[in-house]
């Protein structure tokens, strides 16, 4: 026989459900970080041996930049954005929750499993050069997600993770961004001094060559100074640089004994990839933004106000919420899934994935930044980091012309859907 609960005991029901511990609903879908070098691991046993046109073969090879130049950014689009918080009753508990260090730690031997893969069958498989190609880019989407692990991992201050952090960055040879990045990067973001931070009408091919460079000439005296402090010189085991540098030497000489000279390109190609991956992110998340100065030319602190950011939820879920960016400038140690939306952060129109594609095509990025930027300072230009040299008069008639289309379509599309 059953009885039909009353209002009594529904409040009651009702109050136990309201007093119940915060549950994060994205725990499960956190996951998808790991999930990308085992789909690289996936994409890798796939291939076979191709003569002629194979298109799965084909997709298979290029599987990697697929994913993040293409399905990644509509996957954005149809889910949509997730401006919600964890409650500040729950942080602790969240903080607290090894599951969530075990997913960015799950990265790394995923991430060397499928690198390995993906290099014995570039060198192993017979295939038309344009598949290989698309092989090693795919190693490099790995290797360029892969910073992004050790950047999670190297704001922590114990030695496992910053040591985890530096086997992360060895495929791309990128060890001195886990120093550069901590220690100058937070240190002068949105300023001029800093190499990482993009200036307004500088387009992504002049950024990268200033912000590779100037990023590693940059970790190098920040690691010179270090060890000056503890009277050792630069030449010294516990040089961090020296060491994740010691790493990247050790696996390509690995692959070199492995596979022969036939796995140079790879080696090369997909680590130029990965890191310009990464500086490509770094081009958009401060671009033109700039810190205030006071009487005695000290900056100001950063405030939510210097970063693009993003909600988009599926780049958020695959890049441990790297677009919340503001909050980790904030707080660098503060774990991904802590992160929080700001509503006076500047928001990018779409995900970073999707605005990598633009990020490459100087004019449309013009097109749809210069605005943005322009408009974050109410026209005020003295507020706005700017490139010294000015658009050359053809790059300026081509971003107008495109911003125009930009606005005629935004028209139509809004025509469209008031019907």
């Amino acid at each position: 026989m059953t009885k039909t609960l009353g209002a009594k005991e529904h409040a009651i029901i009702q109050d136990a459900m309201d007093n119940s511990p915060w549950r994060d609903p994205k725990r499960r879908f956190w996951l998808c970080s790991p999930s990308l070098p085992l789909l690289g691991c996936l994409f890798a046993l796939g291939l076979r041996d191709q003569k002629g046109f194979d298109l799965k073969n084909t997709a298979l090879a290029w599987g990697g930049t697929i994913l993040i130049h293409g399905i990644i950014p509509l996957a954005d689009v149809l889910v949509g954005r997730d401006d919600s918080n964890p409650p500040d009753s729950a942080m602790h508990a969240l903080a607290q929750d090894p599951y969530y260090k075990w997913i960015a730690h799950a990265f790394i031997p995923l991430q060397y499993m499928a690198f390995g893969l993906l290099a014995y069958q570039y060198s192993q498989r017979e295939l038309p050069w344009y598949n290989r190609l698309g092989v090693a880019l795919t190693a490099g989407v790995g290797s360029g997600i892969a910073i992004n692990t050790a950047h999670e991992l190297g704001h922590k201050s114990d030695h496992l993770n910053r040591t985890l952090a530096r086997i992360s960055l060895a495929p791309a040879a990128y060890g001195h961004f886990a120093i550069e990045h901590n220690f100058g990067h937070h240190r002068w973001v949105a300023t001029p001094k800093d190499p990482a931070s993009s200036k307004y009408n500088e387009s992504f091919w002049q950024f990268l060559p200033r912000t590779v460079f100037g990023g590693l000439r940059s970790a190098v005296n920040i690691e010179t100074e270090r060890l000056a402090r503890r009277h050792k010189g630069f030449w010294n085991k516990d040089n961090e640089l020296l060491q994740g540098w010691a790493m990247s030497a050790l696996l390509y000489a690995t692959l070199y004994q492995a596979f022969g000279k036939k796995i140079l390109p790879f080696i090369g190609l997909q680590a130029v990839y990965g890191f310009s991956l990464l500086e490509v992110v770094n081009y958009l998340e401060h671009y033109g933004l700039l810190r205030e100065q006071d009487d005695n030319g000290q900056f100001e602190r950063t405030q939510p106000e210097h970063s693009w950011n993003s909600n988009h939820t599926v780049t958020n879920l695959f890049l441990y919420q790297l677009q919340r960016h503001s909050d980790h400038h904030a707080h660098p140690s503060r774990a991904y899934q802590l992160l929080r939306h700001f509503e006076e952060a500047p928001q990018l129109p779409i995900g970073y994935a999707t605005m990598i594609m633009p990020a490459y095509i100087p004019p449309l990025w013009f097109a749809i930044m210069n605005k943005r930027v322009r408009a974050h300072y109410d026209n005020d230009m003295s507020k706005i980091n700017i490139h010294p040299k000015p658009l050359s008069p053809l790059m300026q008639r081509t971003t107008n012309i495109i911003e125009k289309g930009l606005q005629r379509l935004n028209r139509l599309t809004l025509k469209r859907a008031s019907r």
